[in-house]
């Protein structure tokens, strides 16, 4: 039976993907060709295309008010890098089964696919009953027993209890609150349901583009977004891959049933190789569809050309920032095989906390206070500022308080004087202002700072790259080597002209491939070009924050006694 295009994407399960498609009729006549989003494009009546996947395009959004759209609200695109991070409201409307939940809700590996939900009666299992209003995480959708299965977990008394529910189970499922913030993007990959609207409040606005000019007119930080969705598809006879709009005026019939899906390219991401075993690189692939306009450094990977695809690896990069004021600082990704060299540049501490965590056994830290400050106890130092100090060790200390011995964390640290050397201590939970005094001179490779000092470390280039065309880095007037973190990579060369290889983000790099039959000519890898990698600020964000959640952030700094 046939039904318009938008209809078929809110009554698709995405587990049942590809499907074969046949045109029926529409806005389309036959033999017109349309460009769409930049793929010229021939769809006639009758013609039949393969459905690959679907995702959210753009964002229709409106004033809410009362967890419903404004009558009086006019409607705006929002594009999904448009800047902020909102928090999602849970949604009052209840699901009536594990299945439409499995069907409608984005279910997945990373931490975004894991969404919580309670039921509103109690649910009896087998070893356990699960309360009602008890908070339920779904992980997973698989096969048990013949049967199709939810894995689920609830967390009681801090310990987890796995379990399995039937996609057939009903009842009344509601979502929980959700107290994560997200970027637009995100929500729209994981946080919109199909067939309904999403309900956000902005937690704050990155200050990139002037959201004013788009937001609707009295925006007080709620929104309904409305998705408007992309179908990608592959053609029968063409390399490349087909974006379509849900809301264009076309009607399409399922014929997946009745057709041989192997007569279509299968287009795969870099996710999709990257999962692949290690037994089946190097391989051939052929680019279907190049990364985006906005990664210039590859504008090398254009359609139509043949790679080969070595293999895959985790690799160490070191995330480091421009030292600059204003919001134009660039972000960078900087790879362990970086040949230039680096000379220290002086860091600034805002605690005597923070000194503490810095000192090393192989040399004394040297500071000068940038920012006066009085102690409320006489057992301690009061800081003017100019004062330059050494830096001990973390000790205690007895002070009187209210007319009592008090014992409190403090820095042992010597005074810098004119000939001389005065032992003093500062508490610990002083807010005052120190800048480091360098007296090394020494260059250094990225690997060494790494190894000796504790990051964040400041640096500037001294000897650039000479193995790099354009080495940025050594135009910066500065930089911080914010935190090291590991992440996955494909290396990759020209089919037809191997003389070099490149290592590729898997991640951060959105491209589809298709895999000729046809052998590898060159097994072994030419020599791998250096790439510094510049990364957007919306991927900055992403990359502290994903790193961020595998470290134990250090102690709060004890406060002041009050």
């Amino acid at each position: 039976m046939a039904s318009t295009l938008e209809k078929f994407i809110h009554s698709l399960d995405l587990r049942a993907l590809p499907r074969v498609l046949q045109i029926q009729s529409g806005i389309y006549c036959q033999g017109s060709v349309y460009e769409m989003f930049g793929n010229e494009c021939s769809l006639s009546t009758g013609e039949v295309i393969k459905v690959i996947g679907f995702k959210i395009n753009k964002l229709i959004a409106s004033i809410c008010e009362n967890n419903e759209v404004s009558q009086f609200s006019a409607k705006v695109e929002l594009p999904l890098n448009f800047p902020g991070l909102y928090k999602v409201v849970a949604d009052k409307t209840p699901y009536v089964s594990i299945e439409e939940i499995a069907r409608n809700v984005s279910i997945g590996p990373t931490r975004f696919g894991h969404p919580c939900f309670y039921s509103a009666k109690d649910i009896k299992l087998a070893n356990f009953t699960i309360k009602h209003d008890e908070q339920i995480t779904f992980n997973s959708v698989e096969e048990v027993n013949g049967t199709m299965a939810m894995n689920c977990v609830v967390v009681r008394n801090n310990q987890s209890h796995s379990f399995t529910l039937p996609l057939s189970q009903e009842g009344e499922f509601y979502e929980c609150e959700d107290d994560q913030i997200y970027t637009l993007k995100e929500i729209a990959e994981w946080k919109i349901p199909k067939c309904r609207n999403r309900i956000v409040k902005l937690s704050n606005t990155l200050h990139v583009w002037d959201a004013s000019s788009l937001l609707p007119e009295n925006f007080d930080g709620c929104l309904v977004l409305m998705p408007v969705y992309e179908v990608q598809a592959v053609m029968k006879f063409r390399k490349d891959i087909v974006h379509i709009l849900s809301d264009l005026d076309v009607e399409v019939k399922d014929v997946t049933d009745c057709y041989d899906t192997s007569s279509f390219l299968q287009p795969l991401s870099l996710e999709d190789i990257f999962e692949r075993t290690s037994k089946e690189f190097p391989m051939v692939a052929e680019i279907m569809e190049g990364p985006s306009g906005s990664q210039k450094s590859y504008n090398f990977l254009s359609t139509g050309k043949e790679i080969v695809i070595y293999k895959k690896y985790q690799a160490a990069r070191v995330l480091a920032s421009e030292m600059r004021s204003d919001s134009s600082k660039r972000h960078f990704l900087i790879p362990m095989s970086y040949k230039g060299k680096f000379k220290r540049r002086p860091r600034e501490f805002p605690t005597a906390y923070d000194l503490e965590i810095v000192k090393s056994e192989k040399e004394r830290l040297h500071v000068v206070a940038t920012k006066a400050f009085t102690s409320p106890h006489k057992e301690l130092f009061s800081v003017s500022v100019g004062d330059q100090f050494l830096v001990q060790q973390c000790q205690t200390s007895e002070v009187l308080y209210e007319g009592r011995k008090k014992l409190i964390d403090v820095l042992a640290c010597e005074q810098i004087l004119s000939d001389s050397y005065k032992k003093v201590l500062l508490p610990m939970y002083m807010e005052g202002g120190f800048v480091e005094v360098i007296h090394d001179k020494k260059q250094y490779h990225l690997s060494e700072i790494c190894k000796e000092f504790h990051l964040p470390f400041n640096v500037k280039v001294s000897v650039r790259d000479l193995s790099i065309e354009e080495d940025v880095l050594a135009a910066a007037p500065g930089l911080q080597f914010e935190e090291e973190i590991t992440d996955s990579y494909l290396l990759i060369s020209n089919a037809s002209s191997p003389v070099e290889s490149w290592e590729i983000p898997v991640y951060r790099l959105n491209m589809l491939v298709h895999l000729p039959s046809r052998d590898v000519q060159t097994v072994v890898p030419p020599v791998t070009r250096t790439t510094v990698e510049e990364v957007s600020k919306e991927e900055y964000y992403m990359l502290r924050r994903y790193e961020n959640l595998n470290l134990h952030p250090p102690p709060r700094p004890p406060k002041k006694p009050t």
